[in-house]
Order: structure tokens, then sequence, then C-alpha cells
């Protein structure tokens, strides 16, 4: 075991009496109650917000109306229950979660990454509530991408996180503007999918408006879309949880590195790539001005209400017809702080949002992404044509071919702001290869896992 990981260890057993009250406090309130009864009670009966007055404290990621929405459905269905809602982007939350976690505990809080959170007794065992709710009788991976062991390896060990939704990345297209260059399909193929780039170009059209600026580095998408292209997703999975002996820096993702720098140097990315912003990729192509954006299914209800009939999506698609082929697909996690107020109302929220036919609804009406839940959980219909449906579908074809990544930037707490946004940034600029941004995000990786 690492030096690091013994002393994560050592600091949770040294605190373990502290941290074993906190969850009793949390975890085994009856309902309605603020955490103040005893901390040896197991949960008993049905977990429930009561019914006295509850505010419960969040911490949203900015630029994604799911939760909010999820929230005000909540409160209309429970009025007891309101909720006090702070937002920042990713990367600022992934930064703040450790203090936010241990000074002012919220009840719900989105995990751009967990490893670290668990290991250090700041996050909630949800264990309990899958019991109590019936969590254990989804299909397994749902939630593995949640759990985290003794060492802080995720995909076994205590559940600490729930997800709103099953998310998912791709492409999406304008469809008049791939017309204009003949682009009657999706390609099937990356050699195809290079000629549209090229095409595009040529034509005046900006091929991909992607964001890459300030502290979140956006081309983590289609660099990550070209891995799944070129090699094993299970290996990358195995990177990101943090599993013994995995390497990003492989000859796979070699090659998927030297492919987006390829796109860089063809000019297929938007001249001002490393200054833009999410928003400005969004505006961007909802305007028109740009083919092809990298981007996941939470923007598919977005773009089919500002956008109708006008935008598609794809698969990164193969190096080889009929080749193998993924995603990043994985819940957006939100976890419970170990000393919430009120740990019982917020897990039941998410087993609500999971369950309940109006929540499911909202989730791929407004989310665009495929509910949690039982395998036979309620599904709306959606509109044919649409791009929720053909994001739904590209979902449950990636689910068939056991495609799914977690996204290579929860690999660590820290990985996306200090280590994959600032090499990408200079990967476009020119003052770092291919080779050097997988040898600079490995050693990061290994320093701050202890390997």
């Amino acid at each position: 075991m690492s030096r690091i990981r013994k002393l994560r260890r050592r600091a949770l057993v040294v605190s373990g009496v502290a941290f074993s009250a906190a969850i009793g406090l949390a975890a085994c309130a009856p309902p309605g109650s603020d955490g103040a009864d005893d901390a040896s009670a197991p949960l008993t009966g049905d977990p429930t917000c009561g019914e006295d007055a509850v505010v419960l404290n969040a911490y949203f990621e900015t630029g994604f109306p799911l939760p909010s929405a999820l929230a005000d459905e909540f409160t209309r269905q429970y009025p007891n229950v309101t909720f006090d809602i702070r937002e920042d982007q990713f990367a600022v939350i992934t930064q703040n979660a450790p203090r936010t976690l241990q000074d002012s505990p919220p009840d719900l809080i989105r995990l751009p990454q967990m490893s670290e959170l668990a290991s250090d007794g700041l996050l909630l065992d949800l264990d309990p509530y899958a019991e109590a709710f019936g969590w254990d009788a989804w299909p397994a991976s749902q939630l593995e991408q949640m759990r985290v062991d003794e060492d802080g390896s995720r995909g076994d060990g205590p559940l600490y996180a729930m997800g709103l939704g099953y998310s998912m990345t791709g492409v999406f297209y304008n469809k008049e503007l791939g017309e204009q260059i003949g682009m009657a399909e999706p390609p099937a193929t990356l050699e195809e999918f290079d000629g549209y780039l090229a095409a595009a170009r040529d034509a005046g059209i900006t091929p991909i408006a992607q964001f890459n600026g300030g502290a979140t580095g956006g081309l983590a998408f289609p660099l990550q879309a070209l891995m799944a292209s070129y090699g094993d997703t299970a290996a990358v999975n195995d990177w990101i949880f943090q599993k013994p002996g995995a390497d990003i820096d492989t000859p796979e993702n070699l090659a998927a590195a030297e492919h987006l720098a390829g796109w860089i140097d063809e000019g297929y990315f938007a001249d001002d790539v490393n200054s833009m912003d999410y928003s400005q990729m969004m505006s961007r192509f909802v305007n028109g001005e740009s083919l092809f954006m990298f981007n996941g299914d939470w923007e598919s209800g977005n773009l089919d209400t500002q956008m109708p009939g006008g935008a598609g999506f794809f698969l990164m698609p193969p190096l080889e017809t009929g080749g193998t082929i993924g995603a990043m697909s994985a819940p957006a996690t939100y976890g419970i702080a170990a000393t919430a107020e009120h740990a019982e109302c917020a897990a039941f929220f998410l087993n609500w949002a999971a369950t309940d036919e109006q929540a499911r609804t909202i989730e791929v009406e407004i989310g665009g992404s495929h509910p949690m839940g039982p395998a036979d959980g309620f599904m709306p219909e959606v509109a044919e044509g649409s791009v929720t449906a053909a994001t739904l579908a590209a979902g449950a074809t990636i689910s068939e071919a056991n495609g799914a990544m977690d996204f290579i930037a929860n690999a660590t707490g820290s990985i996306y702001a200090q280590s994959w946004t600032p090499n990408l940034q200079k990967l476009v600029a020119g003052e770092q290869t291919p080779e050097g941004l997988l040898e600079s995000v490995q050693a990061d990786y290994e320093s701050q896992v202890g390997d």
C-alpha cells in the first residue's frame, strides 16, 4: 500500500470515534429530525423528510438546470422541504469540496471526484440507505463507479454517492451545416469523421467549437473520445478508479493524443479555443457558428428547445466499421456530507429522483439522460427525431457494447485543474507534445495517489 494511502487510513482510524458518531447522527436520525438522536440506533422504518420544515443545503454545479428543476418539483410534492442552493463551476467545486465538506457540510453536494473525500471521512456511507430503499436491487453497474474501498480505489467498497441521471458524452452536430458539406448521416469511422472536419474547414465553417479556457480543459472531451476509438475503455476506467498499476501513458492513448494534436494542427478547432469557456461554446453552436461540439446529453433538452430539429448526435466512431466503441458515461454524482444536518431527507430526495415518475420525466426532458433506478423503471415518451431521442438511443448502444467510461478528469481531486487542463492548453499553444502531455499527467497522478 502506498505511503499516502497508509496516512489516509491512519487519519481515518484516528478520527474513527468522531467519524462514527457523525455518521450515526446524520444517517440514523428518525424521520424529520435534525440528526440529534442516538448515534448507535440503526435505520428504522422507511427514511423520509418528515413533516417539519426542512431546508436542504445544496452545493451544485453551475450551468446545469437539472438539479434545480428536480429541487423545485420535490418542493412542489413535499412543501415542507425547501432548498438553499449554492452553485460553482466544476473546477471550483473540485478545489472547494474538501474544505466545504469539513467547514460547512452540505446536505447535497455535486461530486466531481470522490476517492480522497471518502478516504478522508468527509462523505456519508450510503449503504444503509441503499438497503432501506432497495438500491442494491438495481443493476450493480449503476452504482459501482460510486463505491470506494478502504484504499481509495473506486468500483468496490461502500457507496458514497448517488446519481441524478446517467450522463453520456458524444458529438453534437448542426444538421444544416452538415448538409452543406455533404454529411447526410453521422460518420461510421474515424477516417470518415476526419474527412468531414476537413470539408468543414475548407468550406469556411468552424469544424469544432470546444471550450478549453480558464480552469476547465474541454479538450479532455475529444481526447477521451479518441481514447475509446483507439483502445480499451476498461483500461481507462482502471486508471480513473486508481486500480494498482494503472497507467494513462499507453501506446493506444498516445495514438489518441497524437490524433488530437493533428486536429489542432489542421485548424479544426476555433482559433480562440484556449480562451473559450463553456457558455461561449454553447452559444456558438446554438447560433450555427460551428459544425460539431463534443458535449454531454445534459444539453439535449436545451438543444431540442433552442434548435428544434436542427441538431443531431452521434457517438465517437471507431477506427474501423463495426469496431469497438466507447463513451464517457457515468452518473452525475451527488453525495451527502458525513456531518450533514439533514442526511436522511437528502437520501430520501436522491431515492425520489430515481424512482418518482415526474422526477424521471424531468431527468429525461431537461437532463437529456437516462435516469438511475430499477431496470424496469418508468420512462417517458420522447419525440421521434429529437436530440433527446438520439442521446437515449446512444446510451443504450454504449450499454450493450459495455463501453462506458468515467471522466478522466475524475481520477483524483486535482488532476483536472492542475494537470489535464494546463497540459491541454499547452498542447494547443504548441508548448507541449502528445508524449509530454501523457507523461506529465501520469507523473502528477502518481504523486497524488501515492503509487
